[in-house]
């Protein structure tokens, strides 16, 4: 060992770090250390590596994905850590939303939109599915769906999710894109529907508001839940957002 290499624990130690963590982001191919002893195996830092580890340390903190943190260590941080931030810009004004809308609902109860029986005719379409690991994750896939759909579309696509009533701990997604050449048919039929104004991951609260009138009408839902997207998220305010909530129904 040179005077400028210490050893993991003492690296660990100025570093605020377990050992067990040093590990892992070597294994992660994020910090490797300086030197490994060939016949012991045991690692060795330079001091100047902290900065590394402790920028890791500092975006893991704020959920940054590993691929953004291996960009930032490789030299190109003005422009990931840009993406950072506008990740967490639009996280905490969506955790914003999420908050008002709870104040709202403790105050003044749920929301009971207008809800319509509409007939909706058979339409072609070009679908694209995915598998969500649970609720929490269905926002994401559908939007890799969407961004699936849009490369080669001309003008404004009129897009139609596709969700089960009942969720799991795996939700099967799709949305549907509306086109004359669509390779697959989405049926039509009678549906109640429901108009939702606001941001996406408010959309559970008229989707409530729907099967509730469902059942209360007698009207057994059969499934999937349509979200029609009316709106362009790229142009409109997420709380000027419209969707049509559409359930197709049976008679009772």
């Amino acid at each position: 060992m040179t005077d400028d290499l210490v050893p993991i624990g003492v690296f660990a130690r100025l570093c605020r770090l377990s050992v067990k963590q040093l590990r892992h982001y070597d294994s992660l191919g994020l910090l490797a250390p300086a030197r490994v002893d060939r016949d012991t195996g045991y690692r060795y830092y330079r001091a100047d590596q902290a900065r590394d580890a402790l920028v890791i340390v500092l975006l893991r903190s704020l959920d940054v994905p590993l691929a953004v943190i291996g960009q930032v260590l490789a030299g190109a941080a003005t422009e990931a850590l840009g993406r950072v931030r506008d990740d967490l810009e639009a996280e905490l004004a969506r955790r914003r939303r999420g908050l008002a809308t709870l104040e709202r609902v403790l105050a003044d109860g749920l929301p009971a939109p207008a809800v319509t029986v509409v007939t909706e005719p058979a339409h072609r379409v070009l679908l694209a599915r995915d598998v969500a690991d649970g609720p929490d994750d269905i926002g994401r896939v559908t939007s890799a769906c969407v961004a699936r759909l849009l490369p080669g579309l001309d003008g404004p696509p009129r897009l139609i999710g596709l969700f089960p009533l009942d969720m799991a701990d795996s939700v099967p997604v799709a949305v549907a894109v509306v086109r004359a050449d669509g390779d697959e048919v989405l049926p039509g039929g009678t549906f109640a529907s429901a108009t939702h104004v606001g941001p996406y991951d408010q959309i559970m609260l008229t989707a409530h508001a729907l099967l509730s009138w469902c059942a209360a009408h007698g009207h057994p839902p059969t499934g999937p839940l349509r979200e029609v997207y009316v709106s362009d998220p790229a142009t409109t305010a997420p709380d000027r957002l419209v969707t049509h909530l559409m359930i197709p129904l049976e008679e009772p």
